[in-house]
């Protein structure tokens, strides 16, 4: 993989850096976090990931971001610097589909809201029809929610740990039901009734 801040830092940035007095900073310290293939603790908190944020960029350069989102595992980790998941059927804007014909360079967001830990990942992505892609892959895919059509493959180009600090601390509703056990599901019935009941009596106004 390429180094993070060598791929990142571009002149602007860097004059930015200076004015700021932390270029020196950043050149004593991101030489040392070049990695050549993703390590243990980055794939278990890739794996342990229900979501993240993908930025792409349009022909005229405009940017555009859009949630990627399963149950927990439903990224997975196709080789030393490679991931991949399912691509559901969406709105069919095709906004990110059309971005990376001409684009395929991306951005990634990883979030820990729970824990304030968050990992950068630049990457080139592509989409593979569902029919096209290793069928072991496609076997593994969480289906769940909808019939995966494509398969979302990214290749990691540069990645980087980033700072807790602004991170809003939340917690997931699994994390929550891990914390109160059999009496989650009561409460969540119990909410689920209440509201059947409040839908029913304002049908009948």
């Amino acid at each position: 993989m390429e180094n993070y801040a060598r791929l990142m830092f571009t002149q602007a940035v860097q004059d930015l850096q200076a004015q700021e007095g932390t270029k020196q900073k950043y050149e004593t310290f991101y030489p040392h976090r070049t990695q050549d293939v993703l390590s243990q603790d980055d794939i278990d908190f890739i794996k342990r990931r229900n979501s993240f944020y993908i930025a792409s960029v349009n022909s005229d350069g405009w940017p555009y971001i859009q949630h990627r989102g399963g149950a927990r595992g439903f990224i997975h980790i196709t080789g030393p610097n490679s991931i991949a998941c399912a691509d559901y059927l969406g709105n069919k804007q095709f906004i990110s589909m059309g971005n990376l014909k001409t684009e395929p360079r991306v951005s990634l967001f990883f979030m820990d809201y729970l824990n304030r830990r968050r990992l950068k990942i630049q990457g080139e992505a592509t989409l593979i029809d569902v029919k096209d892609a290793d069928p072991n892959l496609v076997s593994q895919l969480d289906q769940r929610a909808a019939p995966a059509e494509r398969v979302l493959q990214i290749k990691i180009i540069a990645m980087d740990w980033n700072c807790p600090k602004y991170i809003p601390t939340q917690i997931p509703e699994d994390a929550i039901g891990q914390i109160l056990g059999s009496e989650f599901e009561k409460l969540r019935s119990e909410n689920q009734r209440l509201r059947d009941e409040i839908a029913r009596l304002n049908k009948g106004r």
